[in-house]
């Protein structure tokens, strides 16, 4: 399976193992959401960890898919959308673990966890202004301040993870072989707690924030149609889909 849920401690494991790398198309975004709802509505559970196998925590969005299928657009967005939402709306704390790379739908997951953990070889990415599509400065705006969001917005860049923890946007920063473990080791402060004390502080916290990060995603995701309706588009998915190339405009 290539997403897998498991409940021990108090704690609810959700894995990512989707080859090559954990690149999701529109049914498994939209299968997604009621993973994470479960997974934090459940009594036995305080706390929900999210980490990944594999080369990278997540790719984001399968572009073969929408190469092929661009159609499908109203209903991969829609998925990325109830995802980050589920994320946010879990009733107890989210943390994220993430290695390798961090792009596109693996920003949202990050941006609306309550913390993220992070390997040292790790780096998070918005391609999206090459690949066709808009989206995800909204979440990425939850953990970096605003002109380090538009200058990897706009190029597409990376912000490895040293750069993250010195930003405040992550929590740690440990080793590719120690992040599974420092992981559980957190959640399982967390999980250690009042289930009621979690639920009523995340309640708080979620209500404290300046803005509404769901709200200001799917504003952006009217972009990313207006965008999908543009020549343009195609040509930067069909660039990408012939070896990974970026468009010349």
């Amino acid at each position: 399976m290539p997403i897998t849920l498991s409940v021990k401690d108090r704690i609810a494991e959700i894995v990512f193992d989707h080859p090559p790398v954990n690149a999701f198309d529109s049914d498994m975004w939209c299968a997604l959401p009621g993973i994470i709802t479960e997974a934090g509505s459940r009594e036995d559970v305080n706390v929900v960890l999210i980490r990944a196998e594999g080369r990278g925590f997540c790719g984001g969005v399968d572009i073969k898919e929408m190469q092929a299928h661009p159609e499908r657009i109203v209903k991969l967005n829609r998925g990325n959308y109830e995802t980050f939402k589920a994320v946010r709306d879990c009733p107890v704390p989210v943390v994220t673990a993430a290695h390798g790379f961090v792009i596109g739908g693996g920003i949202g997951i990050c941006g609306a966890s309550d913390t993220v953990i992070a390997s040292d070889d790790c780096f998070f990415s918005l391609p999206e202004i090459d690949r066709g599509a808009m989206g995800g400065a909204s979440h990425l705006s939850r953990m970096f301040p605003l002109h380090v969001v538009r200058a990897a917005f706009f190029t597409g860049g990376r912000i490895t993870a040293q750069d993250a923890w010195r930003l405040g946007g992550i929590h740690k920063v440990v080793s590719r072989d120690e992040l599974a473990g420092e992981a559980r080791a957190f959640a399982a402060i967390i999980a250690a707690k009042s289930r009621t004390a979690l639920l009523l502080a995340k309640q708080a916290l979620n209500g404290l924030e300046p803005r509404d990060v769901d709200h200001g995603y799917r504003f952006e995701q009217g972009f990313t149609l207006e965008m999908y309706m543009h020549e343009d588009s195609q040509k930067s998915r069909d660039a990408f889909v012939d070896g990974g190339k970026t468009a010349k405009f």
